[in-house]
């Protein structure tokens, strides 16, 4: 089993991992993320044998391609500095105009030029910036799976254009996940004779998996790409975001497209079949403007034989829609056990006696089983509970997800777990941190022990605070009803705080993110130092993994409380956006 990570993110790599370990009450924090090509890093899903996948983001050198770059590009790069930089933390203004403009940036510089980049990610005439890596951890080195991208024609430097995203890693070493095609430079003479470049790649996403610790990737072709005909076929969705001990994996994939936007891509009156619209782009990049929202996706279940040939079966939808609904109807698989029993989230009627649906008939994602050909909504009374999610399931049918309902008049979301063996399954939602803590349930393992993480501070929030509420993972015991913050098991002086917990093996071994102070470093990777030389320091985010041990829980009383000892340099609205970026399909919640 694994789960569905909703906050991967990218991250570089050094040849080799120094584990650093702390000694703690009833667990030990190993660091698993510690390298020196980028800032940030995630735990995804460590296996029995102790191998990890991992993800993160903010890489050190991002390889800018500075021949596509012009004078009008650098003037504005110099503008964005000078107009923004009293209230961007860390950097300064453009410190060596001459040397940006020949393409040597400071550090400092540097990171300027990629903000202008990233600012124009919807602009195809500029060069990509995807930040988003997946890696692995086997026989403790942490390396960085290449999935899709490639390197520039004539060098060895990688496009860092894609956005890869790591699921999990099987107790065999299988890995798998979702990534993206790179974005590679494509002359175009425009009408106005001019040679320009855009900026052009061949699918958004696509799912993948390796049997051999990524030496080889399988991609996974979507139904889209095979059975409709090939004037309608533009590259397809699909990811995977399990894989269970027995060849079993989930996701979903396209299986058809919008009638709207293959109208428009066929339009020769301002579509992209328009010659004046062609005149001044690509027909592949009219496209690419408008095909993240062109795909109807479903579940689906694939079965991978031993010679790793794959087969594939939809797996429906929850709900029947009116004819003339034209509306998304969505469903998407999250996990499966070796059962072959998958949980994950579907569209559901907000009135759950609904039996003939009007056109806009009220909606909502609920949280569902798949099982013996049927999709089943386990969501409690939608006029209490609504927006729900499963992210795991184990072997004994036992999922584990969030459900949204009101606390105090304002929407937290509250762990749950069901038995979905049961005839009519109930969802049960634990006592948390405190009632109105928002929280979420990532994984459960076969003995009945489910990790996530939920809110500690108790200030009012909204959708639009400037100061979201800090989190903490946690554990939780089905078996003895016991919920526990994972920072009580560890020892009083860790320079770690636990704030999310994504998955947890058989060996009770907990994949986390973590807090941690470290050395500052610019957008090269090199140490910073304040002008007295001395260096600073800065909080990230890291990939850890809890490993228990045989000692007992520390009574912390005479020290500082651990959400209070916690750094405070990233600031707060930085760290919960971080935590908040990853996966942001149209699908995943």
């Amino acid at each position: 089993m694994n789960i569905f990570v909703k906050s991967i993110l990218a991250l570089g790599v050094t040849s080799a991992l120094g584990i650093s370990a702390v000694n703690a009450a009833t667990y030990q924090v190993i660091d698993k993320g510690d390298v020196t090509s980028l800032k940030y890093t995630y735990s995804q899903q460590e296996n029995n044998n102790g191998e990890a996948a991992i993800s993160g983001t903010d890489i050190y050198n991002f390889p800018v391609q500075f021949q596509y770059l012009d004078e009008d590009d650098y003037n504005a790069i110099v503008s964005l500095a000078d107009s923004t930089h009293e209230n961007v933390l860390s950097l300064s203004n453009i410190e060596d105009e001459a040397a940006l403009r020949a393409g040597t940036p400071t550090a400092n510089d540097l990171s300027w030029l990629i903000r202008f980049l990233k600012a124009r990610d919807e602009n195809s005439l500029y060069q990509k910036v995807g930040d988003t890596f997946a890696m692995t951890n086997f026989n403790g080195q942490t390396e960085l799976l290449n999935v899709f991208d490639v390197p520039f024609e004539g060098t060895d430097s990688y496009t860092r254009s894609t956005k890869d995203y790591i699921s999990g890693i099987t107790n065999e070493g299988w890995i798998y996940g979702t990534a993206s095609a790179p974005y590679l430079p494509q002359s175009f003479i425009n009408s106005n004779d001019e040679d320009v470049t855009h900026w052009v790649r061949k699918f958004t996403t696509r799912g993948f998996f390796s049997s051999d610790g990524g030496a080889s990737i399988i991609e996974i072709i979507p139904p889209s790409e095979t059975e409709l005909p090939e004037d309608q076929r533009f590259g397809g969705e699909s990811a995977i975001l399990d894989i269970s001990e027995s060849h079993f994996a989930v996701g979903y994939a396209s299986t058809s497209i919008d009638q709207d936007a293959l109208d428009y891509i066929n339009d020769d009156t301002g579509g992209c079949a328009d010659p004046d619209v062609l005149d001044d782009k690509p027909f592949e990049v009219c496209v690419q403007e408008i095909v993240n929202e062109i795909y109807n996706t479903e579940a689906i279940k694939w079965t991978i034989d031993e010679q790793g040939i794959v087969t594939s079966e939809t797996l429906g939808q929850l709900v029947t829609f009116h004819a003339d609904d034209t509306q998304e109807n969505v469903s998407l698989a999250q996990a499966i056990n070796n059962q072959g029993v998958a949980v994950g989230y579907a569209t559901g009627w907000v009135d759950e006696s609904v039996t003939e649906p009007s056109i806009n008939e009220r909606r909502s994602l609920y949280a569902v089983v798949f099982k013996d050909g049927n999709v089943t909504d386990f969501t409690d009374d939608h006029s209490k509970y609504y927006d729900s999610r499963a992210y795991d399931i184990n072997d004994n049918g036992i999922a584990v997800g969030h459900v949204s309902t009101s606390i105090n008049g304002n929407t937290r979301t509250k762990f749950y777990y069901v038995d979905t063996n049961a005839e009519s399954m109930e969802m049960v939602l634990p006592t948390d941190f405190f009632n109105g803590s928002a929280s979420t349930a990532h994984a459960i393992n076969e003995n009945g022990k489910i990790v996530g993480e939920g809110e500690v501070e108790t200030h009012n929030d909204t959708a639009r605070s400037p100061n979201p509420r800090r989190t903490h993972g946690f554990l939780y015991d089905i078996t003895s009803d016991t919920f526990t913050d994972l920072n009580d098991f560890l020892a009083c002086d860790s320079d770690y705080t636990i704030i999310e917990a994504r998955a947890i093996n058989d060996e009770n071994e907990i994949s986390a993110t973590a807090l941690v102070k470290v050395p500052r470093r610019d957008s090269k990777g090199a140490l910073m130092l304040n002008d007295q030389g001395e260096q600073l320091f800065e909080d990230v985010v890291r990939a850890v993994t809890l490993k228990p041990t045989a000692g007992e829980i520390e009574d912390c009383s005479a020290v500082d409380k651990k959400i209070e000892r916690k750094g405070a340099g990233l600031g707060l609205s930085s760290l919960m956006l971080l935590m908040l970026v990853g996966l942001r399909r149209r699908f995943i919640g």
